[in-house]
């Protein structure tokens, strides 16, 4: 009796340590891969391929002539795949200046509780953009390869603080090879900054800015603010937003917008995704 006693007490013992030690991780920090157009520290599962069209009409202010933007449209289609559940890597394609596009992203440390104890969840993410389309500026000029290239890197901070509430911050860089004024900098620096609210089960609010650094872009180029609206179901995520910012990556909306959100120059849009399991856990 006295051995199983001795026994009993180090088995109980065991488990008490080994469920102090468990390491508990945040998930769905923010619902999606996107906030509304910029990166959140989520990445893709292995083996899982994103679909994605993101969609901008024109702006609201010009009224009826327009239907409001609705007579007008820019789009991007991009797929994005999940080689861990790590590391995402995406390619992409928009209307607006044609310009192609691909990323690369990797979830250095992830929010964790328990055993082992991570305040937030942090992800790089770098990027290169081409644009294919003629430079209007000079009508029949076609520029070199280089000077259509532009690149971005960018560290994502993320905290969950709770199941309704999540914060992220964007230490953001681009490079541009081609700049229009010597009013701009080829190097550009700015800071972004967003939040999630969860309003239901399957609604959430989300709310994105980016503040670029003094002296750096010309007079007529403003600072991107977007809210909008993520409805998820099983296997897509469908955005509803505002945005003061026409184009759908990094190099338009943190270096080249030019509309003023509080003087009503928004841009309605959608963003829609769908998730396809190619390999690991089984696709349903």
């Amino acid at each position: 009796m006295k051995k199983i006693l001795i026994s009993a007490f180090f088995t109980a013992f065991t488990v008490i340590g080994n469920a102090q030690e468990s390491t508990n991780y945040a998930s769905e920090t923010f619902k999606d891969t996107r906030i509304v157009n910029g990166q959140s520290v989520e990445t893709n599962e292995e083996g899982q391929l994103k679909f994605l069209i993101s969609h901008r009409f024109g702006l609201i202010s010009e009224g009826f002539d327009n239907f409001f933007g609705l007579d007008q449209a820019t789009i991007r289609l991009g797929l994005d795949y999940g080689i861990t559940d790590r590391l995402t890597v995406g390619i992409g394609r928009s209307s607006f200046e044609k310009t192609v596009d691909g990323f690369a992203k990797y979830k250095i440390l992830r929010q964790s509780s328990g055993g082992k104890n991570m305040p937030v969840t942090v992800t790089w993410q770098s990027n290169a953009a081409i644009r294919t389309a003629d430079f209007s500026e000079i009508p029949g000029v076609n520029y070199d390869f280089a000077n259509r290239m532009t690149y971005g890197h960018q560290l994502m901070i993320a905290r969950k603080f709770c199941d309704e509430f999540s914060a992220q911050l964007m230490p953001t860089f681009i490079h541009r090879n081609l700049i229009e004024t010597r009013d701009e900098k080829n190097d550009l620096f700015a800071i972004g900054a967003a939040t999630r609210y969860q309003l239901t089960k399957t609604v959430s609010f989300q709310a994105e800015y980016y503040y670029v650094l003094p002296n750096q872009m010309a007079d007529e180029f403003t600072n991107s603010l977007s809210l909008g609206f993520d409805i998820q179901t099983k296997s897509h995520v469908f955005q509803l937003h505002v945005s003061n910012s026409r184009g759908m990556i990094d190099k338009f909306f943190i270096s080249e917008t030019r509309e003023d959100f509080f003087k009503g120059d928004i841009f309605f849009g959608f963003n829609f995704s769908r998730n396809f399991q190619l390999k690991g856990k089984k696709y349903k």
